[in-house]
């Protein structure tokens, strides 16, 4: 069985009273789902963060992280340093960095083999921007992003790996993504992983969605066979709002 995970992605937003205020938000709400957890907060709050849900079943987990392990790299933090702070997860590849700090294929496979040499989790989004969905090369695109930074690890490496599906061209553009369109997509990941590895495999393996997940809609999306939760932006800065998508599932 499939863990079902509805993930939060801050990104940078919230200080540290207003990280803290929405924790305490969140540790309000009730669960009526089985799915995993997850609230990732800004570097700067990732320690407060997980000292005040030490005893919750909220898991604390990092936006990104540097591929090296120590050096001249001003302004990064490694997954040493994520680890030492009980942060056990980081998401990789999203979309804004891939298009804000150049984030390449290449890159991203150093970042996942530092992370899993670490012992952490990894989230991994890859998605489309509207230009290839118009084009029709949306399968492609994400077939080489998850070729390209992934196939190269052995099949047990997956055991530690969450992928995130980001219709790029559905957030911030006017248009829509349909949950039939994301079902297509996941589904062709499926068939991809098991072109590489084998249908074992493919079924074992998470894949949320993040294209813009609300209360409204969440439940349609998590009811297609092959979404296992979401990567929720803005609708997690709400613990009401998150809570319903979390329990949607």
């Amino acid at each position: 069985m499939r863990a079902k995970i509805v993930a939060g992605n801050w990104k940078m937003n919230n200080d540290l009273a207003m990280t803290q205020s929405l924790i305490t938000e969140l540790k309000k709400q009730s669960q009526t789902s089985n799915a995993e957890v997850m609230i990732a907060p800004s570097f700067t709050n990732l320690w407060p963060a997980f000292e005040a849900l030490k005893n919750h079943k909220i898991e604390v987990v990092a936006q990104n992280m540097h591929q090296k392990a120590s050096g001249a790299y001003t302004g990064e933090v490694s997954a040493e340093m994520l680890k030492s702070i009980g942060v056990n997860t980081v998401i990789l590849g999203h979309s804004e960095r891939r298009e804000y700090f150049d984030e390449t294929n290449a890159l991203l496979a150093e970042k996942v083999d530092a992370a899993l040499k670490n012992g952490m989790r990894v989230i991994f989004c890859f998605g489309e921007v509207l230009d290839d969905r118009k084009s029709g090369w949306a399968e492609s695109v994400v077939k080489t992003q998850l070729k390209e930074s992934l196939f190269h690890l052995d099949k047990s490496a997956f055991e530690n790996i969450i992928l995130a599906y980001e219709p790029v061209w559905a957030i911030g553009t006017g248009e829509t993504a349909t949950p039939e369109q994301a079902q297509e997509i996941h589904k062709h990941v499926r068939n991809v992983l098991t072109e590489k590895y084998d249908d074992e495999l493919a079924e074992s393996v998470s894949i949320l969605y993040g294209g813009s997940v609300k209360p409204g809609n969440a439940k349609e999306i998590f009811s297609k066979p092959d979404v296992d939760g979401g990567l929720i932006g803005g609708a997690s800065l709400n613990a009401s709002d998150f809570y319903a998508i979390v329990n949607a599932i």
